[in-house]
């Protein structure tokens, strides 16, 4: 299965959500008001689970926090009521804050070590576990992993997982690199589609949009961004992936970010669309959103700015219908 020729306007839905917080009215609310907010037409529908350290090999996803198969179930079935096309995305992050771009071993297996070999027989249980729901909930793409830099060169493990994914899960295939890491995975031409994470500075999508045109090129596979976004604070559209800069909120600062980017990539035809971070399940009340500093748009004047935008990439003028 491929990409259809279609702009994917989507937005992530549910990350840093824990077991017991989806399949509600909360839940349910926020996800009628994220497609009535931005007019998306996808969905990743995002939630973790938590191995112990960077150096753990055992990833517990059938535990506390990660959310219950059944709460996922339900995600993926009220996002097909609203008309949203979904990516399952399961994601691994450690339970000792280290981000988890930093998932490491030693490069040959050492005895009495961590090994490579250990993190990925479980990592494949984990990712085989939702790669099954997502089949059998009919998801159109699945996504196998979420900025695991450390281990973007282990192409062979890498290789070997997708291939028992194909076994069980007859989707679209895709692995959402780290920002600048695009050139970096040389296993693309085993998936289906390339992505990556979209935190680019406000001054640089012109230089990095080049840099990855030549990666979508070479490999001549579809591109989205799995992950794009800006927090609504001062000084973040320069460093888009610091969710822990200080400053005042700004939902100009979100909104000057989203009109650059938006900008850039509308020059760019193989950048087919965006993955935007993000929409929690549990929305914060709508009059603080001036006050509200995070990723989520809600409320805020990105929003609108995102929806103009997914309105004029996805909804056909008149005139251009061969039909008529």
């Amino acid at each position: 299965m491929v990409l259809q020729n279609e702009y994917i306007g989507g937005v992530t839905w549910g990350f840093m959500g824990v077991r017991g917080t989806w399949a509600n009215a909360d839940a349910e609310t926020s996800m009628e008001l994220m497609k009535a907010t931005t007019a998306a037409n996808w969905t990743a529908i995002a939630f973790s689970a938590v191995q112990a350290t960077p150096q753990s090999t055992v990833i517990p996803y059938r535990e506390n926090p990660t959310v219950t198969d059944e709460e996922i179930h339900w995600a993926i079935r009220k996002a097909k009521q609203l008309d949203l096309k979904v990516c399952l995305k399961p994601i691994v992050n450690c339970a000792d804050g280290t981000w988890r771009a930093h998932i490491n071993f030693f490069d040959k297996d050492v005895p009495c070590e961590p090994k490579w070999s250990d993190w990925f027989r479980s990592y494949t249980a984990f990712i085989l576990h939702y790669a099954v729901i997502a089949e059998q909930s009919g998801c159109e793409m699945f996504c196998i992993g979420c900025e695991l830099v450390m281990s973007d060169r282990r192409a062979e493990q890498w290789r070997a997982l997708i291939d028992e994914v194909r076994k069980v899960y007859s989707g679209i295939l895709t692995y959402n690199c780290d920002k600048y890491q695009e050139d970096n995975v040389t296993w693309w031409d085993a998936l289906d589609v390339i992505t990556s994470s979209g935190y680019y500075p406000l001054q640089d999508w012109e230089a990095q949009l080049d840099r990855i045109e030549a990666v979508v090129k070479q490999h001549n596979k579809p591109f989205f961004f799995m992950e794009a976004g800006c927090p609504s604070r001062i000084g973040s559209a320069a460093v888009p992936n610091d969710w822990t800069l200080k400053g005042d909120p700004s939902s100009r600062e979100q909104e000057r970010f989203y009109e650059e980017m938006f900008r850039s990539c509308e020059g760019r035809d193989w950048v087919q669309g965006f993955m935007l971070w993000d929409w929690p399940a549990h929305l914060y009340p709508i009059e603080s959103a001036p006050e509200n500093d995070d990723y989520c748009m809600y409320g805020k004047s990105a929003a609108v700015t995102i929806r103009q935008y997914y309105q004029s990439k996805t909804i056909m003028n008149p005139k251009e219908n061969p039909n008529e």
